[in-house]
């Protein structure tokens, strides 16, 4: 993919972001476009970067550590967020580096952030990643789980949670997966719900999504690792 289309790709999806959002007779300043740059180098990040963009996702840590320090230092207002799977021994690490945390979902890792945000005095936005699927080879916490988890976060570890996070099984219709996470948000009081992708994020704003996670219909398809 060119950078020009890039940069039309990124076009692209704020404008579906912007209509989304006056279909459902929302404020298209109330959604995040989060631009999934896992496996793009550099070269591929520039242009959108150019296009304006400053809201990024990354899966792992050790890439984003190895790839975004330069950009920040060139660019200064970049924010990152971590969508991936986060092991308890890289928190000190995501921590440091991320804006935004959207995979808390288990006791370690709240327990491991929140002695990472007492050290560091840095406290990075907190999604806890619901697995609306009870899928069990996906990550995140069960439906029925969530509220205890919370609570849990709340007065044990002191964590601040401020939304959370689905992925919705890939063969499933999307919307009662996002109107699970939003009934959930709403009854303990959060106001961050990151739902949808490229697929399906017109649908999540519809559901009230505040943050959107668009890899491919902005970068292109990803080559797999060899």
């Amino acid at each position: 993919m060119e950078s020009m289309s890039r940069a039309e790709g990124l076009a692209a999806v704020r404008a579906d972001i912007a209509r989304a959002c006056r279909d459902a007779g929302r404020d298209p300043a109330t959604v995040t476009l989060v631009a999934i740059a896992k496996t793009f180098g550099a070269d591929a990040i520039e242009p959108v970067l150019a296009a304006g963009q400053r809201v990024f996702g990354e899966n792992r840590v050790q890439e984003a550590k190895a790839k975004w320090p330069p950009l920040i230092a060139r660019y200064g207002d970049i924010e990152l967020h971590l969508v991936g799977s986060l092991q308890s021994n890289k928190a000190k690490e995501a921590v440091a580096l991320f804006d935004a945390i959207h995979s808390v979902d288990r006791p370690s890792l709240a327990e491991a952030l929140a002695k990472e945000i007492g050290r560091q005095r840095r406290e990075p936005l907190l999604l806890v990643e619901v697995n609306t699927g009870a899928e069990p080879q996906k990550a995140g916490v069960l439906p029925q789980d969530v509220d205890a988890f919370l609570a849990a976060c709340r007065d044990r570890y002191g964590l601040r949670i401020s939304g959370l996070m689905c992925i919705p099984p890939l063969n499933d219709a999307p919307a009662p997966h996002f109107a699970l996470t939003a009934k959930i948000a709403r009854r303990n009081g959060l106001t961050l719900l990151s739902m949808g992708m490229s697929a399906d994020f017109t649908t999540a704003i519809a559901f009230g999504a505040t943050h959107v996670r668009v890899g491919t219909a902005i970068f292109g398809a990803r080559t797999p690792p060899r």
